[in-house]
């Protein structure tokens, strides 16, 4: 009997090898330095969404890497790093922190970076635009915190239609002289106090064309034939779920799906290819700029996590408000992403404390709630439920295996897991590559 047709056409499934590291709270929990970790052991690194609003930090033999557009990856020899069509670029960040970071030792990265076509660029009127908005929304007593990097008007322009894509820098010139006149145009009428001097904003994307245009590529066909080969390869998220523009603290958000959704969409790839989710989770929380924070602390132990924790904004410079873990935002987020595992970082700053709390649950207007709150509004009222447990009040810095831990710490690590219901495979206790516990 004749094989049917139907099964001939029939493939084994893929083997794919991709692992997704995301925020987990409200962004700055050093996924960076995740990143950085896992990418010795990868192939392709990736960017899928965010721009130059993101800052990861990865510290490498006492030298400070400070990325904002560039995959944390990209100090890696061995991978490439793809920056993918869900990112929005300012192209003059984007090789100004090449500079910055080729005087610290990057080096080779032309040959290592791809930058997808369809990414969407971000011009100097959008940042203007973004500060102007928010200025507006200061005097009505609405201000968002917004980084003014011009990321909500890019991404507001790419949703009318009117936003101008890296292929369009690299096509008819002509075309892209129409499209950035008429987008000008608009956000002039928008606001008539925004000057831009078109002429020379075009003769100087002109050569950024030239500059850019060998690191274009499809990204699409890029990471598919990456993956069908068996190429390893690493997402690493921007902001973090708490931000996203969904599912986040509306309308204190980014303005782009930093949960594991936007990974598929901003790069391309199938969510049936996604092999591992890691979240990760600062041992407290923090975040920066305006918004509901329910286990914000406006006390000394706030004062002592912010200054032990160095909680300054590598993007914004700002302060970063500091609180207790809250373990009932985690499963939140958990619910969203499907963590298949965390790592939990910086524990080391909680080494003085007599004793830390976790929120384990939430109150509102009286009432135990098992929902994350869908308005800020509502969130703002929300009274936490702790669980207090005592502290270890001795370093944590020079451990290496989680044997080495305190007593303390280690109860502490195990009831977040228990809390969470994932396991913790990473944490860290300092700033470098080495000190980071990995646990089998």
């Amino acid at each position: 009997m004749a094989e049917s047709p139907r099964k001939k056409a029939r493939t084994e499934p893929q083997k794919s090898d991709v692992t997704v590291v995301l925020g987990a709270q409200w962004g700055d929990e050093g996924k960076g330095k995740v990143v950085d970790l896992l990418a010795s052991s990868v192939d392709v690194v990736c960017r899928c969404q965010g721009g130059n609003n993101a800052g990861h930090t990865v510290v490498v033999d006492g030298v400070e890497f400070d990325f904002h557009l560039l995959p944390s990856g990209i100090i890696q020899q061995n991978a490439k790093s793809v920056i993918g069509n869900g990112v929005v670029i300012h192209l003059p960040q984007f090789f100004d922190e090449i500079e910055k970071n080729e005087k610290k030792g990057l080096r080779n990265w032309e040959d290592r970076l791809i930058i997808s076509d369809r990414a969407h660029l971000v011009f100097d009127f959008h940042q203007a635009v973004d500060g102007l908005q928010e200025q507006e929304n200061h005097q009505k007593g609405q201000g968002l915190g917004t980084t003014k990097k011009g990321i909500g008007p890019t991404y507001s322009s790419k949703a009318t239609r009117n936003g101008i894509r890296v292929g369009d820098l690299l096509g008819d010139f002509e075309k892209f002289r129409e499209k950035f006149t008429a987008l000008v145009g608009m956000y002039s009428r928008m606001f008539p106090s925004l000057h831009v001097d078109i002429d020379d904003e075009l003769a100087r994307y002109e050569k950024y064309a030239s500059k850019i245009k060998p690191l274009v590529y499809d990204t699409v066909s890029f990471l598919d034939k990456a993956i069908r080969e068996g190429s390893k390869v690493l997402v690493e998220g921007a902001n973090a779920a708490m931000l996203d523009i969904d599912f986040g603290t509306y309308p204190y958000v980014t303005s782009s799906n930093c949960t594991v959704g936007g990974v598929c969409t901003g790069l391309g790839i199938s969510p049936m290819k996604i092999t591992e989710v890691i979240g990760v989770v600062k041992a407290y929380t923090t975040r920066v700029g305006d918004g509901p924070f329910p286990t914000e602390l406006k006390d000394n132990i706030g004062d002592l996590m912010q200054e032990r924790g160095a909680e300054i904004g590598v993007t914004t410079k700002r302060k970063r408000r500091c609180g207790w873990l809250d373990v009932f935002l985690l499963q939140y987020t958990n619910k969203i992403n499907g963590y298949t595992a965390l790592c939990v970082t910086k524990l080391d700053i909680l080494d003085t404390l007599k004793e830390v709390k976790l929120a384990v649950g939430y109150r509102l207007n009286g009432k135990k709630i098992n929902y994350m709150p869908s308005t800020a509004s509502d969130l703002s009222k929300v009274e936490c439920e702790y669980l207090t447990m005592p502290g270890w009040l001795s370093s944590t810095e020079d451990a290496r295996d989680f044997a080495d831990l305190p007593d303390n710490a280690k109860n502490y690590i195990n009831k977040i897991e228990e809390c969470v219901g994932v396991p913790i495979k990473w944490i860290g206790v300092g700033k470098g590559r080495e000190s980071i516990i990995k646990i089998n």
